[in-house]
Formats: C-alpha cells, structure tokens, sequence
C-alpha cells in the first residue's frame, strides 16, 4: 500500500513540474541551510573531542579567590597537587612554544610547538604511529634532549623518511633526537606541529609563575566536584606554606568544552541556528501555501475519490505521503548545497585560526539530519492542506468544479505571508548589524595609522643568545640595519608585535596609592626599543619618550599610555610617579617620565571599548628570544620585505622569521570572524528575503487567478486599471505592513541576545530597523505588482464568459 501510494505520488509530481520545481528549490534552499549551519554546530558543540574518554579529562587551573581572577597552573604547584591527590590518575601540562628547525642545508623554519610532560598523551590516549612517546627519564632536567615531530612537519619537511627516527635535527640551535611521529592532523592543544619535554624548559619557574596549560583525567567514580574540594583542600596547604605566592589561590576546574572553547562561540552559533530555522518556516509557508493552491485545483479529484469509496484517513495518508516524497526528492538539493556551505564556511577562515581538533564536514551525522529535517517538515507543513482538501461536502464540490475556494484557506496563505516578511525582517535586521560590526570594527580609529606599517618576528637561537647582554645587542643590532634602509621612516623592537599579541602583565603596584583588598587591577607591560612613538605615529600629552641611552639600557622608567593615568593617578599628574609589577617577576620601581595617547594595540574589543592600561618599559626588562620588530615606511609596507629580510640575515643567518605581515593584515586577522558571521548572517537574510518574496508573489498570483471573475465584473461595471492596480498592490503592502510590524516587534525581543557580539551599534539599532522594513516594503510592492500588472489585463467579457 505503501509503495503504491509513493508510485502515485511520484506520478503526480512528474505531471505538474511547474509545482514540483518550485517547491523543491524553496525546500532544498532551506533545509541546505540547515544542514550546514548544524554540520558547524556538530563540529563545534557536539562531536566528542577526538580522545579517549574525553569527558573525564578536565583542564586544571587556579583561581584568586578575591577576584576571581583564573590562570593557569605554576609548576610547582602542579607537582605538588600531582603527588597529594587521590582524584586524578594523573596531572599533566603543556606550555606553547615557538620552536626553531634549522637543519644544515635547510632553510630554518619557525614552528608552533610545546613543551609537554611526558604522561600527558597517555593521558589523552594517543601514541606516535612511528617510534615511541616520552618517558619519565626523558622529562627531567639535564636529560638527554628528544623530539616528536607532527605527521604533516614530518611529511613536508622530511619526506615522510622513516629514517628519522633517532636521528638528531636542530631545534632552537640545539640537537634534539627525534623519537616518534605523532598521527596526521594531531596538532594538540591547537594548532602544534612538535614537541619537546616540559621539564627541563620550567623547572627553575618561581612558584608564582602560573603559565602552564594543566589537564587531569579523574578516576572512575571521581565527580568534579569532589576533585574540587581535594585540590582546594591541597591549595589550602600551600597557601599556609608559601604565602607570598599561594595566598588567596584556589583551583580551577573546567571540561575541555569549557576551557576550549570561547564563550561568544556557543551563542553565535545558536543565532546562525535560529535565523536558518527562519528561514525553513520562510520556506516551508511557500510549500504550504503551492499545497493549499494545488489541493483547490484537485477538491474534483479528491471528491471523486471519496465517492468511489475513499475513506479521509486514507485521502490524507496519500496526501501526506505526496508531501513525504517532496521532502525527500529535496534532500540532494540540500546536500549539494551543504556540502558547498561547510567547505566556503571552511575557506573563509584564516589558516590555523581553529584548533585542529574542531572540524566540521557533511557526514552521515549530518545527511541524517538533513532526511530528518526534510521529512518532518514536509509532513507537519502537508498536513493542514492534506486535511482541508480531505474534507468538505462532496455534493456541494462535484457541483463546484475546481473553483471552490475557502475564506479559512485564504486567510491561512495571507497569515502564512504574514510570517514570512516578519521572520525576513528578524534575519535580514541580524545580518545587517553583523555588517555593520564587521564595517565598523574595520574602520575603527585604532590610535595609531596601520597603513604604512610592516611587522616581522625573528628568534634568537642556540646558546650564543642565552647571556641577556647578548640578546640586547643583536636586537640593536637588527633595529640599527633595518632603520638604515631606504625608505624606512623609524622601526623599533619589542617583545610585543602591534595586533599579533605577546608582551606581558599583572597586577600592578602603585608607589603611595595602594588598592583595597580584592580591588587590584593589571596592566599590560610592553618592553620596547626606542623609537616607538615615531614608528606607530602616537604622540606624548605628558612628558616624553625615551632617550636612545635609556631604551638601551636597564633604566626604570616608563611610558604609560593615557588610560592607565586616568586609572591609577586620578585627578593629578602621573608624570613622576612610580609603580612595579610583582606578578613578572619585577622588584623595581619604574618612575613614569611621559604619558602617550591611547592605542589599541591589540585590537579592538567589541565587549569593551576601552583599550587596556598599558605600561611600556625599556627592551632591556623583558628580552624575549622571540622579538617582534615593527617597521614604519615610506609608501606601501610590503614593498620594504626583502630588503628588511636581508638586513636581518645580513645581522645573523641563522635568525629565523615568522610572520611577516603587514599591520593592516595583522588588523584583519584580530576581527576576521566578524566577517564570516556578516557573510554567514547576511547569506540567511538573503535567502530568507528571496523566499519570503517568493511567498508574496505566489499568495498574490493565485489570489489574482481566483478573483479573475470579480476583477471582470469590477471593470465591466467601470473600475480603472488604477483602481485594480491598487487593490491588489495595496493588498500585498497590507500583508507585508503588517508582517513587518510583527518583525520589529520579534527583532526588538531577540537582538538584546546578540548585544555582546556587536561593536558601536545599538541591538535596536533605528537606521537598520528603518532601512531593513523600507526594504522589505520596497520589495513587496515589487512583488505585488507582476500580480497586478496581470489583473489590469483581465478581459471582462471573457471572464464573465467564464463565469
């Protein structure tokens, strides 16, 4: 029975492939929609994380507990919890690191790797697929130095030569023993392509040096919450034996979700599901109302059937089985089109932007979800015009032909109408306030002008560079060649790069203005060459900058930007005044001897417009292996690359370099995803404004085809082409009027959600409101008015004739 009612179904689509086209697009559009947006969401929020027993790891940190302020766990304060617990099997960490290979012969290369303990892939349940893993001996100080490579380092660098194993390669001008190769696409905890024993690079770390990335995996039967109060108990311990360092902490407990993951990431990714879901109902309120038109045309057929002995129930199961069929010949469609929105999704993110463990693809999770989406929706949008069609009075509809019409289905397709441009105008609203962030965000003043700015990181490797008076002097020495090239208007180093991160920061200590307990606020501390100021193009409101002697040099004293003179010298000069940061390790006193003008150096906020108070130091406090070298010139910025590459090889060969870029590049990676979410978003708004179009036409269209008779009459007895022009023009802006009001109404409740996502514009924004609803009138009118061109043409004699 079955099998026959689908043949008929099929049949019945095959002979009216007008219907079957149309709703099929509409369908497959939205379900396409679908399907890529949950691929994402499977990807982000849902798949398990590719390690053994993923939900019994948690990553381990501290917490102040005036504050609330979280970090990440100090060495010693890992081992000791290791060794006093009873919760975890065992405690392990990863601590980030730019490695350097510089084999004889090759061209040296900067890798993101890390320093690892030697039981944390145990712990996650992974093994190199060549060689071996860490042992115990080889995470200690003073131990022989080893090695894991990634499979893809391996692949490219290497050739996949298996030979490598126990060999020794260059890492950081060191010799490091390559022990094993880890699987393809293994990268933990981002994006790492090797690494090398934790141990021996903390080892000598202060107690209050909170810097390592912690990982637990309870023991069966554990909950979090007890492993809490164990290792609050054992941070308890501490902080009665190491006060100056351990006073005030407690732990920190979160599941990898949690910790991977950042906060804003779940709630864009509900906002893009919400507003595809608008658009399946913009979509499946056209299948319904082509249903409602179509089941009008077959009232004869139905009657007929039901004479010949049809009961209703089995009218409406081969009805709903037609509107099955349509749901599932649209399923390729949406596939197809999923298949295209997950890999441009993909393409639209910059290269090692998402950790490798997220990775969303259209597998059977999804196609599964897409025949769910496309069967459900079909039969719930079937089953009112399968039920209004199945009833009635068969005398009444034999006599009637195929022009019966009903008041309760017209007000069903003008409601359905309705729906449509007030979830049209929710979508289309979210988009353009995404677009609008996303202008906004790259059109923000960022205190300084990116345009001619170029920027580069090289290392300092091998044991030449571990003596600090050695590191101070090659760093001049590189600043020196590259400010000497043509076209080179100023340059300076840092430990920081403008908008690509680093530096440092803590607490800071005020000389004379002690904060209350519990309301300590940081800085951002920048240790920096001379030559700031000119290279970014600020300029100094108080005081000045520093000499060339004191930029050179361990002199204490500082430029502090203004906000952190409003923040910490209210009201009087800061000028002169004094403040240290104990959190880094610095016992000085720095005296401030200028104030500089505000600078987003490291991008723009949107959840705080504020830039952050920033102290910079001479280079000379915080030597970094890793500098960062910012260069201002003469026209386009990219154009000083080679030249500035050579300077830094003609210094030392063996320095090599990693992201080389301009700082309006640089910009555009702090907000990239902004971008993609204006893309995505906009990308459902127009689909949802093209189908609630769609909509608009065909209520209207069929309405003028039902009313062909009136419209005759109404012209016979007089009426203009104006007068028709506007009533059926008028009717569609009636229904879109109303549509939008309806719109305004659910946009105002659901905008508020998406306040932290958006940057120098109101939720309720009024400009987008009004230009949003002006657009949708505009094409409702638009709509309307093919429609009505076609009831201006009605000839009265024929469709009395009709009549």
């Amino acid at each position: 029975m079955l099998l026959q009612d689908v043949r008929y179904a099929l049949r019945n689509l095959w002979h009216s492939k007008g219907f079957a086209v149309v709703a099929i697009l509409c369908l497959g559009f939205g379900i396409g929609l679908n399907a890529t947006i949950f691929s994402v969401i499977d990807g982000v929020l849902l798949k398990p994380y590719p390690y053994t027993d993923p939900d019994r790891i948690l990553v381990v940190g501290e917490r102040k507990q005036r504050n609330d302020s979280q970090s990440g766990l100090s060495f010693l304060d890992m081992r000791d919890w290791k060794e006093a617990n009873s919760v975890f099997t065992t405690i392990a960490a990863v601590a980030g690191r730019s490695l350097t290979i510089s084999d004889v012969g090759a061209e040296p290369e900067r890798y993101l790797g890390a320093g690892i303990s030697w039981d944390l892939f145990p712990l996650l349940g992974t093994s190199p697929i060549l060689g071996r893993g860490f042992t115990a001996e080889d995470d200690r100080p003073n131990a022989g130095n080893v090695v894991l490579l990634g499979y893809e380092l391996w692949a490219r660098r290497y050739h996949s030569d298996q030979g490598i194993i126990g060999r020794p390669i260059l890492i950081n001008a060191k010799p490091f023993v390559v022990v094993g190769i880890m699987p393809p696409k293994f990268a933990f905890p981002n994006n790492q392509r090797l690494w090398i024993p934790l141990e021996p690079m903390v080892a000598n770390d202060p107690r209050g040096v909170r810097g390592l990335f912690a990982f637990g995996r309870l023991k069966p039967g554990v909950t979090i919450e007890r492993a809490r109060q164990e290792l609050d108990a054992i941070a308890a311990r501490l902080a009665v034996q190491y006060p100056l360092t351990n006073e005030g902490w407690m732990s920190n407990l979160r599941t990898l979700r949690q910790s991977f993951l950042p906060p804003e990431v779940p709630l864009v990714l509900y906002l893009m599901m919400a507003g595809v879901t608008l658009v399946l109902f913009i979509a499946c309120s056209n299948v319904a109302n082509l249903l409602l038109a179509r089941a009008s045309g077959r009232r004869r057929e139905i009657a007929v059937r039901n004479a010949l002995g049809a009961g209703r129930a089995r009218i409406v199961r081969q009805l709903l089985t037609e509107s099955l069929v349509l749901g599932l010949v649209s399923v390729p469609l949406g596939v197809a089109l999923a298949a295209i929105g997950t890999r441009l999704i993909a393409t639209g993110i910059p290269l090692d932007q998402v950790p490798y463990y997220i990775k969303w693809e259209l597998d059977w999770r999804s196609v599964a979800y897409t025949i769910v989406v496309a069967a459900t929706t079909a039969l719930v949008f079937g089953l009112f015009p399968a039920l209004q069609v199945s009833k009635g009075n068969l005398h009444e509809t034999l006599k009637e032909g195929t022009r019966g019409n009903s008041v309760a289905k017209s007000m069903l397709r003008s409601a359905l109408v309705v729906a449509q441009v007030a979830f049209a105008l929710v979508s289309l609203v979210g988009a353009l306030l995404f677009v609008r962030t996303f202008m906004n965000l790259g059109g923000s003043d960022l205190g300084f002008d990116p345009k001619p700015l170029m920027s580069m990181r090289f290392y300092l490797p091998g044991e030449v560079y571990e003596a600090e008076d050695a590191k101070l002097r090659r760093v001049e020495d590189v600043v020196r060649r590259v400010e000497a090239l043509p076209g080179v208007r100023a340059a300076f180093a840092s430990n920081f790069v403008p908008l690509s991160g680093g530096g440092g920061g803590g607490t800071v200590v005020v000389d004379g203005r002690p904060a209350p307990p519990g309301e300590e606020q940081g800085i951002a501390l920048i240790s920096v060459t001379p030559h700031l100021i000119g290279t970014l193009g600020m300029t100094t409101t108080r005081g000045r900058e520093f000499t060339d002697a004191e930029g050179w040099s361990h002199s204490p004293v500082a430029m502090i930007n203004q906000t952190m003179a409003r923040r910490f010298w209210p009201g009087v000069d800061a000028v002169g005044g004094r403040f240290r940061v104990p959190d880094e390790g610095k016992a000085e006193w720095f005296t401030v001897i200028g104030v500089t003008s505000d600078a987003n150096l490291y991008g723009i906020d949107p959840s705080n417009e504020e830039p952050p108070a920033v102290a910079y130091v001479p280079y000379a406090y915080q030597q970094a292996l890793n500098t960062g070298i910012t260069i201002r010139v003469d026209g386009d910025p990219a154009s000083i690359t080679s030249a500035a590459r050579q300077a830094i090889r003609d210094s030392d060969p063996n320095l090599p370099l990693s992201q080389v870029r301009t700082i309006v590049e640089a910009r555009r990676l702090t907000f990239w995803q902004y971008g993609l979410y204006g893309w995505i978003f906009g990308t459902i708004g127009v689909m949802g404004l093209l189908l609630a179009s769609i909509g608009v036409y065909g209520v209207l269209s069929y309405a003028v085809s039902q009313r062909t008779q009136e419209i005759g009459v109404r012209v016979a007895l007089g009426a203009r082409r104006a007068d028709i022009l506007r009533l059926v023009v008028g009717h569609g802006l009636v229904l879109a009027a109303i549509g939008i009001v309806l719109g305004w109404i659910l946009a105002a409740a659901a905008m508020p959600a998406a306040r932290s996502l958006l940057y120098n514009v109101s939720p309720f924004d009024p400009l987008t409101f009004a230009a949003v609803a002006t657009f949708l009138a505009i094409v409702a009118f638009l709509a309307s008015y093919v429609p009505a061109r076609r009831a201006m043409r009605v000839d009265p004699v024929i469709a009395l004739r009709g009549e």
